[in-house]
């Protein structure tokens, strides 16, 4: 199909990571130039708004086929598209199927088709089934393949055992395929089943030494394989010290954090209050400013929603029943922002970890970033326009937030899909010409 050709002007863009004026001279969806500011561009951008590339979210579960009561490609993508963000890697749980063969990738595929809001793709699964065969996935199209040290929470998607995540990491090495790992080590993690409605039981029983134990583990196997590793939502910042050291040792890890990890604390969970439940588990405030410090320094190279939601029924009031996962896809730019201007942290410092670092992670080549050559992913971000969020008017199809009826300050006004706006703050999203971005396969070997 043809896509827009036009301009846009900013007094405030952000290009080669600061805030300039500039006019960016679109083509057939694909930006063309990066000119001077021209207040006679086709579309202008008012003085308050700055002019965003489009974010990067590797980390959504999408749940498209066969859990679309929780979440699916239509909702999904419209709630990316209203949070500013343009890419998305969707999660081989929790559809049914899981992503961990060709089948059930091309499975996923239909169910995308004609639905897709913005651009995504897709990570496979490393599962105990099809360690083997991980390059045939991976020569279908997927980015990479995810991995959980213990129950993932649904039957269909195993967890490898050690001597399992070692086999799949040399499997990988051979082909220098990515594996991310959900990783908590189940011999800390206790207390299973019904644990009541106080958020100190639950957060007790997975410490943060699960989590440590876990990247440690993982740590020790990408010396013995020479594979590539990336941990999805770390939320134990001391685990940090140890991420620091096997980068500084030469070992090709990655890691990221998520929103509510930065935003929101133990201390203020609600009792009863399952749409903060996530595992791992929000940790208290001291631990939230250890990560913010990797954040800082470099340590954390992604900020990503982790966007994992479920049906109301599910969030059971007792933190042991509750279904763990929150919804943040929409609300994630935001929130970080708010965060970030509470802390007196330039927003110039957060942004490459909503776009260029989840872009990287998944390998995704010039997205998230305003440059000739990069399609015309753009946002119109008010960054001193407060709003308080309200769940109902979310685009997800349930309903839920951690943050509902907080304050927050930044809001994203136009989210335009190769120079096409997509999303319009008050209006629904109807457009529907979201790209699936198959990972060739040149580029998994």
């Amino acid at each position: 199909m043809t896509h827009p050709s036009a301009t846009f002007s900013a007094r405030r863009a952000f290009i080669d990571g600061a805030f300039v004026p500039a006019t960016v001279r679109v083509v057939d969806g694909v930006i063309a130039a990066i000119e001077p500011f021209d207040p006679a561009a086709d579309t202008v951008l008012p003085d308050d708004a700055v002019l965003l590339p489009g974010l990067v979210d590797s980390h959504v579960h999408l749940n498209d086929p066969g859990r679309t009561e929780w979440e699916g490609f239509v909702t999904g993508t419209a709630a990316a598209a209203a949070g500013g963000v343009t890419t998305v890697l969707d999660m081989p749980l929790n559809s049914i199927p899981v992503t961990t063969t060709p089948a059930a990738l091309a499975a996923k595929r239909a169910a995308a088709a004609g639905a897709l809001a913005v651009d995504v793709g897709y990570w496979g699964g490393a599962v105990p089934e099809n360690l083997g065969s991980l390059r045939e996935l991976g020569a279908a199209g997927v980015v990479g393949f995810k991995c959980f040290l213990l129950p993932s929470g649904i039957d269909e998607f195993g967890y490898l055992d050690p001597a399992q995540l070692a086999q799949a990491m040399t499997e990988l090495a051979a082909f220098d395929g990515l594996l991310i790992v959900h990783a908590e080590d189940p011999a800390h993690i206790h207390g299973e089943g019904a644990l009541g409605r106080h958020y100190a039981d639950f957060l007790a029983s997975r410490p943060a030494a699960s989590e440590r134990s876990a990247i440690q583990r993982v740590i020790d196997t990408m010396r013995r394989t020479g594979a590539r590793a990336h941990i999805v939502h770390v939320s134990d910042g001391e685990a940090l010290d140890d991420v620091r050291a096997a980068k500084a040792e030469g070992l090709r890890l990655t890691v990221e954090t998520c929103p509510h990890y930065l935003t929101l604390d133990a201390e203020h969970v609600p009792d009863g209050a399952a749409s903060f439940k996530c595992c791992p588990p929000i940790r208290d405030r001291a631990n939230q400013d250890l990560l913010w410090a990797g954040v800082l320094d470099g340590t954390i190279d992604a900020i990503v929603s982790d966007h994992s939601p479920s049906t109301a029924e599910l969030k059971d009031p007792d933190f042991g029943l509750a279904w763990g996962g929150i919804s943040g896809l929409q609300t994630g730019l935001a929130a970080i922002h708010t965060a970030a201007r509470s802390r007196d942290i330039p927003f110039v410092q957060i942004l490459p970890l909503l776009t260029t670092g989840p872009a990287r992670i998944g390998g995704l080549a010039g997205r998230g970033v305003i440059a000739p050559g990069a399609p015309a992913h753009l946002v119109e971000f008010a960054p001193d326009e407060r709003f308080v969020v309200d769940a109902a008017r979310l685009e997800y199809r349930n309903k839920l937030s951690p943050w509902d009826g907080q304050a927050l300050v930044g809001a994203v006004r136009t989210t335009y899909l190769r120079g096409e706006a997509v999303y319009r703050r008050g209006e629904d999203v109807s457009i529907r010409h979201g790209l699936e971005l198959i990972a060739s396969a040149e580029e998994q070997q």
